[in-house]
Formats: C-alpha cells, structure tokens, sequence
C-alpha cells in the first residue's frame, strides 16, 4: 500500500515538474504527442487558485502575424492580476513571407482552417489539464483582438456545442468576408492567395451570416474610428447577435482607433475603459 502512495505521489511530483518547467520556459507546444511535426506554442499566464476562469487568448495581425505585446502578453498579465488564468495562444498564420511573395498561389502554406484547428486544440489540451492549471474546464472562455477576433468567433459558430468556448470576447474584430467593409488582407492570409475569391469560402467564413441560435455569450467592443478594420464589421455582428437572441454585451466607444490591446497608453482613455467593462461582465455571467 505505501508503495502505491509512494508511485502515485511521484506521479503527481513529475507532472508538476513538468508543468511548472514548461512554465518557466514559458511556452507549451499544444500539439506535443499529437502530431510531432507540428509546433504551436502557448504561454501560461496562471492566477492562483484553484477553479479558476480561464481565457485563450487570440492576439491579431490580419491572420499575417501577431501583436504579441499589446494583445498578448498585456492580455495575459492583465487577466492573471484579476484571478482570471489566461493562455496566449501563437496560432498559426499566413506570416511576412507569405505577405510579400504571394507564394500561396503554388504552396499551400498556412491558412484556413489551420488557426482554428489551433485554437480547438489549445481548448482541448488547457481542459485536459485543468486540475494542474487550476482551472474550471467548464468555464474556459476565448478572447480575441482584430483577426484573432475573428478567430474566437469563428469557434463558436463553427465548433460543435460542447467544444465551443464558454464565452466570446471579440474586440475589434475581423467580421464580414462578403461584404464591402471586408478587411482584405485578413481575407487573403485565412483563405488563401488561391482561394480567396471563393465566394462559398467566403461566405462560409463570414460571421455574420452563421450565428447559432446556442451561441456563447459574447462581450463585443469596437471604435468608430477604427482605420483598419471599419466599424461596421462588429455592427454587422451585433445585429446577426440580436436576431439570433443571443445573449451578447456590445459596446462601441468613439475613439480609439485600433490595436489597443489591453496596454494603459495605446488607443484612448475612453476605450481603455473595455477592460473594466469586460470583467463587470464576467463576473456576472459566472456568478
């Protein structure tokens, strides 16, 4: 019997071992053990506790790069200092050479639904690990700025309903891929070079257009004078929100631009207030 005390509790003492040194390291392959050739990493930011909220977070970059700062690492400190536990995922993108060279039109390279799958794969590992991590897997919720906005919205149209995240929070996201206010260069990194005037595709990935009437709840935040992804993307939501009940919190601040990010200087004061804001929310709907 002691043996078996003894097995079991060096069992536990390696896996925190392990956990606490991919910690250190700051990065988690979540494709390890699934696909050897396959290296997608995430970041960590655990609040202490136990049954934690826990937030992936998706950070923009026209589904070309990332905004690893601002809408990443602030994402992830900010969280983790209000007892929330945050995962930065570094989804798979397009990158600068695919940017540059269009070299998508003869190799595939990334592109949709690459980054989704990423995104359901760092749900699905962060739940499988959720009694090291401290975190409720039932209460795992996606945040997502710009094309990373995109992306949580994305999972919780297009997954099935028990793999969806708990809750939605797209700030200023990437909407429509039909309609006119389109950011087109988030459209050519997700479809690709070669697909991107497929109007099925197109339509398929437009997110105003496939809201479930069992959406997640959703804290959708945008600025009217947003240069780069125009406003009227997350208007296009909010309405797609409203027909389809779904219970949503929308707020369109008047200034503030784009690429803010959880940061205390970029964007305005006004729009900084998002973050306030987003956690009345939260807290309410997990009371």
């Amino acid at each position: 019997m002691k043996r078996k005390l003894y097995t079991l509790w060096m069992l536990l003492y390696l896996g925190v071992l392990t956990l606490t040194a991919q910690e250190k390291n700051g990065k988690v392959n979540i494709w390890e053990g699934i696909d050897c050739h396959r290296i997608v990493e995430m970041i960590p930011y655990l609040a202490p506790g136990h049954n934690n909220v826990a937030v992936v977070v998706c950070p923009g970059g026209s589904y070309f790069w990332h905004d690893m700062e601002a809408e990443g690492k602030a994402v992830g400190e900010w969280l983790q200092k209000y007892g929330i536990s945050a995962f930065v995922l570094h989804y798979r993108t397009a990158g600068f050479w695919a940017y540059f060279t269009h070299y998508r039109y003869i190799f595939r390279g990334n592109r949709y639904p690459d980054a989704l799958n990423d995104l359901h794969q760092a749900m699905r590992y962060i739940k499988e690990h959720s009694q090291r991590y401290g975190i409720n897997p039932d209460s795992l919720g996606a945040m997502g700025f710009s094309a990373g906005g995109h992306l949580v919205m994305s999972a919780g149209e297009l997954l099935q309903p028990k793999e969806r995240p708990a809750f939605i929070a797209p700030i200023y996201p990437v909407v429509t891929m039909v309609d006119k206010c389109v950011h087109k260069r988030s459209r050519r990194a997700l479809l690709g070079d070669r697909r991107k005037n497929n109007r099925q595709l197109r339509d398929s990935l437009s997110l105003e257009l496939h809201v479930p009437d069992d959406c997640p709840p959703v804290f959708l935040v945008n600025c009217q004078d947003d240069p780069i992804v125009k406003c009227h993307n997350s208007e296009l939501l909010d309405s797609a929100l409203t027909v389809h009940h779904v219970d949503h919190r929308y707020i369109q601040y008047k200034t503030g631009g784009h690429g803010f990010g959880a940061t205390d200087y970029k964007g305005t004061a006004e729009c900084r207030q998002w973050k306030d804001e987003f956690l009345i929310w939260l807290r309410g709907l997990t009371r």
